[in-house]
């Protein structure tokens, strides 16, 4: 029996609610998609993916960033990257997980264990070129939940030395209650295989799944690299939002309104989040690190 909430005389059911919140969500990531294209032809570039840049002695580890599901190298990279890159840190970032869809402008789509070795190929062109022996990995979203693979399964974590998330997913989604219904969809014969060519990072955050049970067995993180997740109390991607929640001994947890109330940052917009900024600045380098301001920030995408 559907819940029934009434306002005004309108009806209206729980299911269209949820819906209304989904479609929300997905016309926000389309606008997003298009227009950080045009923004990021506009950012600095210089020093960003430099492959002659060499570390100094304050930043030895290059930072490797890794964008969410459906993003790019650029498009989840024209704030944070060059910020990054003023603090005196060797920035690079990645397009994995190309499909059928164009490879360039929308990642991530392909099987996270694939995506994986793709990122580990490029953590070690870094190393290469950079002559350091360990990297920084920063993520958002699918930057998180993939590269937490490669930190658990690949061998990532004796090449990682700190790995910081935004917008964190360790656990899947609820998608605001309709996982159920998504995971039968995708689970029709003949859908199921289109779906995997499409978007099979897709099916794997849609708990149960193979990849999130891998993932949670024995806890997320693994010795060597320190963690530190972000995560917003007004995401409505990532449901709930403590799916970015690690709780793991020798892991750190950072909801954004603890930090700053002000703040009411989404999931799409802690790209762009200048708090967010700050506590990765933080994360990576907590002695010299100027210490975090609130700034008020209102985009709740």
């Amino acid at each position: 029996m559907r819940a029934r909430v009434t306002n005004g005389g309108a009806t209206k059911t729980t299911k269209t609610r949820k819906t209304r919140k989904i479609l929300t969500t997905f016309v926000a990531a389309l606008t997003f998609t298009i227009a950080a294209p045009a923004v990021a032809s506009a950012a600095p570039s210089s020093g960003w993916n430099d492959w002659s840049c060499a570390p100094g002695t304050r930043h030895p580890e290059p930072v490797v960033l890794v964008h969410g599901l459906g993003a790019n190298a650029t498009t989840n990279w024209f704030y944070h990257a060059p910020k990054l890159k003023d603090a005196g840190y060797c920035v690079y970032s990645l397009t994995y997980g190309a499909t059928v869809l164009d490879g360039q402008l929308f990642g991530g789509l392909r099987s996270m264990r694939k995506s994986a070795a793709e990122l580990g190929a490029f953590v070690d062109r870094v190393r290469k070129s950079t002559g350091a022996d360990k990297v920084d990995i920063v993520g958002h979203s699918e930057g998180t939940t993939m590269p937490a693979y490669y930190l658990k399964y690949e061998g990532g974590a004796e090449k990682v030395k700190q790995f910081v998330g935004f917008g964190s997913n360790f656990k899947g989604t609820s998608l605001n209650g309709l996982s159920g219904l998504a995971k039968a969809v995708l689970s029709i014969p003949g859908l199921d295989l289109l779906a995997d060519g499409v978007c099979g990072a897709c099916r794997e955050y849609l708990a149960p799944s193979d990849f999130l049970d891998d993932l949670a067995r024995g806890g997320v993180a693994v010795p060597g690299p320190t963690y530190t997740s972000i995560v917003s109390r007004y995401d409505r991607v990532v449901t709930p939002y403590t799916s970015g929640v690690l709780g793991e001994p020798g892991t750190t947890d950072i909801v954004l309104q603890d930090k700053c109330g002000a703040d009411a940052s989404g999931h799409l917009s802690q790209a762009i989040d200048p708090n967010v900024t700050s506590l990765i600045l933080k994360a990576l380098d907590p002695k010299h690190a100027p210490a975090p301001k609130c700034v008020p920030f209102v985009a709740p995408l």
